[in-house]
């Protein structure tokens, strides 16, 4: 049964709704589902709480949600770039949990997986570790994270058969595979969609875990910090 779907606009008006939790995959701007955080904004969802690495920059990616007001709490790992979502925190807007990039990974595979909580050392004796219960294991003290799993979640890939499976293409493989086992929903925009199953020792996210799958629109990459290296200078000969 196929799971591509030919409205992204109607896909994700269809499944979410207000206060919900949305998982969105990418690290940076690589690997943004850009055309399914643009039809979120579209669907007019609000109060959600957004779990993600980072909040995308001003005007760009999940930075179009804090334009428009949809979020209320923001779980994450790093907000640096995003001006509008420093000002909005400061202000008290927004609520704002902020994890170690390994524990929110971890965090996010463990829902997929079905574990409802584990103990990691990261973060103990930090404000992250407050509140939180403390054991020790083999003389290091642990605290206890407890797992993700979203209602929805959002997810970039470079390739898709029709049975949903996906592949990533390099780093923007990233936060998107540990996103999409975790959403109790999940919706896929991949750049080229096979009517030939993949490969299976080529696929990185299998089907089972994705209940709808669009085309994503063609578009120019946006590029979060461009760095190159300086021109050669010309040797005369």
């Amino acid at each position: 049964m196929s799971k591509l779907r030919s409205s992204t606009a109607a896909v994700v008006a269809d499944t979410v709704r207000d206060g919900m939790t949305v998982a969105v995959g990418g690290f940076g701007l690589s690997g943004n589902p850009f055309d399914l955080i643009e039809a979120l904004r579209d669907s007019g969802a609000g109060d959600l709480t957004v779990v993600s690495n980072n909040m995308g920059i001003d005007g760009t990616g999940l930075g179009l949600l804090l334009e428009t007001g949809q979020v209320r709490r923001v779980i994450a790992s790093y907000v640096g770039e995003n001006k509008l979502f420093a000002a909005r925190y400061l202000a008290g807007e927004l609520d704002v949990e902020f994890v170690p990039q390994g524990t929110l990974a971890e965090r996010l595979r463990a829902g997929g997986a079905g574990i409802p909580a584990f103990y990691t050392p990261t973060g103990v004796g930090t404000p992250v570790a407050e509140g939180k219960p403390h054991a020790d294991f083999d003389g290091r003290t642990c605290v206890l994270e407890r797992a993700i799993v979203a209602d929805v979640a959002l997810v970039h890939a470079a390739a898709a058969d029709l049975e949903g499976n996906l592949v990533f293409r390099k780093t923007a493989r990233n936060f998107n595979p540990v996103v999409a086992t975790a959403g109790r929903v999940t919706i896929a925009e991949a750049e080229a969609v096979s009517a030939v199953h993949l490969d299976p020792d080529q696929v990185h996210t299998p089907g089972v875990f994705v209940h709808h799958l669009v085309q994503a629109a063609p578009r120019v990459k946006p590029i979060e910090q461009r760095t190159v290296r300086p021109a050669p200078e010309e040797v005369a000969v």
